[in-house]
């Protein structure tokens, strides 16, 4: 084999890898394997998530203060030089009391373990569980906003589609009797007023096609950001707007209101909130009581300060003791503290309060539009039924001299402004189905 050979093999096969890696074969899509995706690459989530570990590790630090803290010391000084004190003794030596020792080396090991706060350790541990548990339940919301982004994204894309394949249909069809009508001016059937406005509507459809083509491709964009996809992955929908819908039987409202209340995961976090505010209010109330410490620790120093007379030697020794704080007088801190605490826990409740009331109308309002878009999509239907029923007889009229170009093209518009209103009101339906799911907590 030449290197020529050899070159034009491996050149081959490199752009034969590139073209591979570079394709992105096309995915499809249902819309619950849309939310799976999102939800396992959405960075909101991530971050929720992390916002989670920093809450447990919250809780991890406030049980740690019930628990004994041991630490280790070293220092080195150097003093100025002083004149020793000494006494005589019967033998005639001298008893050094306070030597000359300019270096000074100290070590110490030492402990101290609460073991009584007012209940102050204790309420400031049960505030950090209840933040931890908030935490928790804001990923579930997160989670609930971010399918719903989803499930908007995905029947938002559904409908952008479905708009251009009906215009583009009533563009093929504009085209076709814009030649016909051109045919029949040629041989002088029609005046030249009604190719102009066959004309006229094929611009505004092709103008209407563009437009609904860009919306297309704006909610593709949104959709892919969404589930965490390439920018340039070719994604197909697996479901129609024609599909069923997914609420199921809903029940009367007072039962939907006590079950979305019950499992609505803002509600959750707002409730752990009030709780946590609630434990601080009770470790602020708790400041100003008497606290009780064990303490203690081994020194080894070089002179040991502790031992009489000192002496330039690296010598031990020890304490163990019980210390008592108590900040009975601290000019209204700790009362100061609980008022800010128990403010946040009646704005909290106020907040629930209000919340309560937003579902229970949010679940109203609704099903209202749930109904109301179920009923445009029937009357929608019935409008296009009879709207392609009027188009056709109109072309048969058309076709046999009875009837105008205007009347042809009076027609058209009307099937395509029906067609596109019954694509509106299905969509409508998925997205107030969608938002009444939302509004549940399901």
């Amino acid at each position: 084999m030449t290197r020529i050979t050899f070159a034009i093999i491996c050149l081959a096969a490199i752009g034969t890898c590139d073209r591979a890696f570079a394709q992105t074969g096309p995915i499809r899509l249902t819309v619950a394997d849309a939310i799976a995706r999102g939800l396992e690459n959405s960075h909101r989530i991530a971050e929720a998530r992390a916002r989670e570990v920093g809450a447990k590790a919250a809780v991890t630090t406030a049980e740690a203060a019930a628990k004994p803290v041991v630490g280790a010391a070293a220092s080195y000084s150097r003093t100025n030089h002083v004149t020793e004190f000494s006494f005589p003794q019967p033998n005639g030596t001298r008893l050094v009391v306070y030597p000359d020792i300019p270096d000074n080396f100290m070590s110490r090991v030492a402990f101290q373990w609460p073991i009584y706060t007012s209940g102050r350790t204790d309420a400031l541990e049960r505030a950090a569980v209840a933040d931890a548990q908030a935490a928790g339940a804001d990923i579930e919301t997160t989670r609930a906003d971010l399918r719903f982004e989803i499930i908007r994204a995905y029947w938002g894309l559904a409908t952008a589609k479905e708009a251009v394949r009906v215009l583009e249909e009533s563009s093929a069809r504009a085209e076709a009797q814009l030649a016909d009508a051109r045919q029949r001016f040629d041989v002088g059937l029609i005046p030249p007023n009604e190719v102009s406005s066959l004309e006229a509507q094929r611009s505004h459809e092709r103008a209407l096609l563009i437009e609904a083509s860009n919306l297309r491709e704006s909610a593709l964009i949104e959709l892919r950001r969404l589930i965490g996809v390439a920018p340039d992955t070719i994604v197909e929908l697996a479901e129609t707007l024609e599909g069923s819908g997914s609420t199921g039987s809903r029940g009367e409202v007072p039962e939907l209101v006590k079950e979305a209340l019950a499992v609505r995961p803002e509600r959750k976090a707002l409730t752990f909130r009030m709780g946590g505010a609630e434990a601080r209010q009770q470790a602020a109330l708790r400041g100003n009581k008497p606290t009780v410490a064990f303490t203690g620790g081994v020194d080894y120093a070089n002179p040991n300060p502790r031992i009489f007379p000192r002496q330039g030697e690296w010598q031990e020794s020890w304490d163990v003791g019980v210390s008592v704080n108590w900040n009975f007088f601290d000019s209204g801190r700790a009362k100061s503290q609980a008022a800010e605490a128990a403010a946040i826990v009646t704005a909290t409740r106020e907040r629930i309060a209000e919340f309560d009331s937003v579902v229970s109308a949010d679940i109203r309002q609704r099903m209202l539009d749930l109904d109301s878009t179920q009923a445009m999509v029937r009357a929608a239907t019935d409008a296009v039924r009879s709207a392609t029923e009027a188009r056709r007889v109109v072309t048969d009229r058309f076709n046999a001299g009875v009837a105008t170009s205007t009347d042809v093209l009076v027609a058209q518009v009307a099937l395509l402004e029906n067609d596109l209103a019954r694509t509106r009101a299905l969509a409508g339906v998925k997205l107030a189905e969608a938002r009444l799911e939302r509004a549940l907590g399901r």
